[in-house]
């Protein structure tokens, strides 16, 4: 007999609890998740727009530095279109409306720390989605882990596909009037469900009896 790991355990019995209790609906919206496909085409949209990581961002320094020093014209221009990510600049960016696309990862923990996200970007009239994997948004920012990212902007090349990433995340989620009103879990056990059976099954045959009398 095989007897499993202590974190095993609890990852099981935290599964079957989570499906035996009831779920709020504004936690059981972060079960819609965009599928498998919608999410891979989201997300070689969203490669094109990771910000450079600490060796390209050094060497990037080091060589505006070195131009300058050189006589050199200092860089200047509108700031590139990059992914932001972190919770409270998101969070501000949506109250600002600055945000144009937000994507929320469903497997936050604790879930308090996003529960707010959806009800706040309906409100501001900012498309958002939910997608599976906090590690999958994280890799796109070069960190272990990313709650939350969004968009502000877009070169103009990719300014149709975009729009249409907006309108349909905006049909899938923002107007979706069953997410966030829908209730979760409550799946009972096999042996729950065979009990409840036999007990309804006695129920009828006593009616049955007392209606032959």
């Amino acid at each position: 007999m095989v007897k499993w790991p202590t974190y095993v355990r609890l990852q099981r019995q935290k599964k079957i609890i989570l499906q035996r209790l009831k779920v709020p609906p504004s936690i059981n919206q972060f079960k819609n998740t965009l599928s498998k496909n919608e999410a891979a085409d989201l997300f070689k949209f969203l490669v094109k727009y990771q910000p450079e990581d600490k060796a390209a961002k050094k060497a990037r320094l080091s060589a505006a530095a070195s131009n300058e020093a050189a006589g050199g014209a200092a860089a200047s221009g509108a700031a590139p279109a990059l992914i932001k990510y972190g919770l409270n600049h998101v969070t501000k960016l949506i109250e600002d409306k600055k945000a144009k696309l937000v994507i929320i990862a469903h497997d936050v923990n604790p879930i308090e720390l996003v529960i707010f996200l959806p009800a706040l970007c309906r409100k501001m009239d900012v498309p958002y989605s939910i997608v599976k994997g906090k590690g999958r948004l994280g890799t796109l920012v070069h960190k272990k882990n990313a709650a939350v990212i969004a968009l502000t902007k877009v070169e103009t090349a990719d300014a149709g596909a975009f729009a249409k990433y907006q309108s349909g995340f905006k049909a899938q989620f923002n107007e979706n009037t069953q997410i966030g009103r829908t209730w979760g879990g409550g799946q009972m056990g096999n042996k729950t469900i065979r009990k409840l059976e036999i007990r309804e099954k006695a129920r009828l045959l006593e009616e049955a009896k007392k209606a032959n009398f």
